[in-house]
């Protein structure tokens, strides 16, 4: 018989998280899980971390790193649960996480996704603050996608469950059948992706494939973010790489022209600060652009896949 739940965990030299975030993956009550490490090619003692846990955690050890979207593809395309939730390696989960979002999405079957209520963690031991992560993706008219709550104190904030446009990856809970609804040529997660954004590109797409994304408030984690817009002069160099490719790939996966027409001035806005700062402060990310040109044809033949599908299923 199937897991009601599948753990999905990606990792890259991630050993000294994971001996807060496993514990946290194995101890959940209330239904059956199965746990899968994927690992992305580490150099440090990560899968010997994982197998510390075994036989409630199996290892998927990948010979180079793909990327967090094909890693989590690998970690899906290796279980069997109904649902799947994704869970970074710096995020900590209630006992009751998995629970609280089986009961829930059980009970609402066209939700093919949701969202726990997902605290900020703090230093090495993943410690709990009272500051929000996420509650969720929301969109901007500029194509830009964020957080919501981030950053903000939780205090009589978001506390009624509601319909929203996506859910983080950092603790990410799909339903199965909706991830193989939207699976594409590169994945369930589109691996062009590599890192960065590929959740909001998922978001959209089960969106248009008629699936809703549920918030959950009783459902709850804490996960440390590293990677936020404020913190954009500290992060890695590929990390701003991919995160300016993948602002492109969005769009081209997903806006059709209408939407395009109807946002152009805050986009085109957009589109000139970034592309301004590759040509002056963060000249390493101009590698993007030509990336986007010289997969031009691939990308497009992609983007008429999805719409393909989509068209498809509103048929049905």
């Amino acid at each position: 018989m199937s897991p009601d739940v599948s753990i999905v965990v990606v990792t890259h030299d991630s050993a000294a998280d994971l001996s807060r975030s496993l514990p946290s993956a194995v101890a959940q009550k209330g239904v059956s899980v199965e746990i899968v490490v994927v690992d992305n090619a580490s150099t440090d003692p990560s899968r010997d971390v994982a197998l510390l846990y075994a036989p409630n955690v199996r290892v998927l050890a990948l010979p180079e790193n793909v990327g967090f979207a094909a890693a989590t593809n690998a970690g899906i395309a290796a279980t069997t649960g109904r649902y799947v939730l994704s869970l970074n390696p710096d995020c900590r989960l209630a006992p009751d996480y998995a629970e609280t979002l089986v009961r829930r999405l059980d009970a609402r079957t066209e939700a093919g996704s949701a969202s726990g209520r997902i605290f900020r963690a703090a230093g090495d031991d993943l410690a709990p603050t009272t500051r929000l992560d996420s509650t969720g993706i929301v969109f901007t008219a500029s194509g830009r996608h964020f957080d919501r709550g981030s950053g903000e104190e939780a205090e009589g904030l978001y506390l009624e469950e509601e319909e929203i446009s996506g859910a983080t990856a950092a603790a990410g809970f799909y339903r199965r059948e909706a991830l193989d609804s939207a699976k594409i040529s590169t994945g369930y997660f589109d691996s062009d992706f590599f890192l960065y954004r590929e959740d909001a590109d998922l978001a959209l797409r089960l969106s248009q494939l008629g699936w809703t994304c549920l918030y959950v408030p009783g459902a709850v984690a804490w996960h440390r973010r590293r990677n936020l817009p404020e913190r954009r002069g500290r992060m890695s160099a590929a990390a701003n790489f991919h995160s300016v490719k993948n602002r492109f790939l969005l769009r081209i996966n997903n806006q059709s022209a209408g939407q395009l027409l109807r946002t152009f001035v805050p986009t085109f806005a957009r589109d000139v600060v970034v592309v301004g700062a590759c040509l002056t402060v963060e000249r390493t990310s101009l590698p993007a652009f030509s990336w986007l040109w010289k997969n031009r044809r691939r990308l497009w033949a992609k983007r008429r896949e999805i719409r393909d599908r989509v068209t498809a299923r509103r048929r049905r």
